[in-house]
């Protein structure tokens, strides 16, 4: 018996790095599992292929969770199949480096609809069946350099990740009542594989100033938020989780 049996979740952007681990850790709880990646078809079905040979239901759904159509269009087709989502876990992201004087309206906008809007308009989806069914976890990822503030053109996108925070806090307390609980989980640097290098101006996360002296993994975080939506963290709501190996960025 896994401590997920028969639950379902969906995890945003989990078609590979933290989003996948997180699957899989889900599904080897007993946990039915939706994953989404924004164009990568063959990836998301490499996880739910992943996920069903754990023994339990997975559903690929490919979605830009920047485009609110798009994210609605998955909320429906989730519900649809499974006919509720218990786990949410919005992990969907991306990290473009821009000097604030020279963010454009467009930087601006795409890093919030995708970071804030499209966890917004998903939560808001999916809130309704939980409060139905009186029981509902919902998960936002941060990072830690949102509360630093360190790191050159990271302006915009600190902003829309501490707008996450204080979404969590509000729906924590909100939603209380109907046994949803909502938290934030912040990753330090974590070693994962980069797509777009020039995101860190071509100098990727290390170790530096990490107390436990190396990089997080990948199942740390799958593992912490595994915690967070089990009963494991029962009393925990509206709260931040910093797993960053003692960084004292915060």
């Amino acid at each position: 018996m896994g401590r997920l049996d028969g639950k379902v979740a969906l995890v945003t952007g989990s078609g590979r790095n933290i989003g996948r681990a997180t699957v899989l850790k889900l599904a080897a709880e007993g946990c039915h599992v939706i994953v989404n990646a924004r164009s990568n078809q063959a990836e998301a079905d490499a996880v739910v292929a992943e996920a069903r040979a754990l023994g339990v239901k997975a559903l690929a759904i490919i979605a830009d969770v920047g485009n609110k159509a798009q994210v609605e269009a998955m909320a429906a087709k989730a519900l649809a199949e499974f006919g509720r989502v218990d786990i949410l876990i919005n992990n969907a992201a991306i990290r473009p480096h821009k000097p604030f004087r020279e963010l454009t309206d467009g930087d601006w906008e795409l890093v919030r609809n995708v970071v804030l809007d499209g966890a917004f308009y998903l939560t808001r989806a999916l809130v309704g069946p939980m409060v139905d069914n009186k029981f509902g976890q919902i998960l936002f990822f941060v990072g830690d350099g949102a509360y630093s503030g360190r790191g050159h053109g990271r302006a915009h996108l600190s902003a829309v990740k501490m707008a996450l925070v204080g979404l969590a806090r509000g729906l924590a307390s909100e939603f209380a009542q109907h046994n949803i609980r909502v938290n934030v989980v912040s990753p330090g640097s974590i070693d994962t594989r980069r797509d777009n290098p020039e995101w860190y101006g071509n100098r990727p996360p290390d170790a530096s100033g990490i107390p436990l002296g190396r990089q997080g993994k990948i199942d740390e975080i799958a593992a912490t938020c595994l915690f967070l939506v089990t009963e494991d963290g029962g009393f925990i709501t509206g709260q931040t989780i910093h797993v960053n190996g003692g960084a004292a960025y915060y």
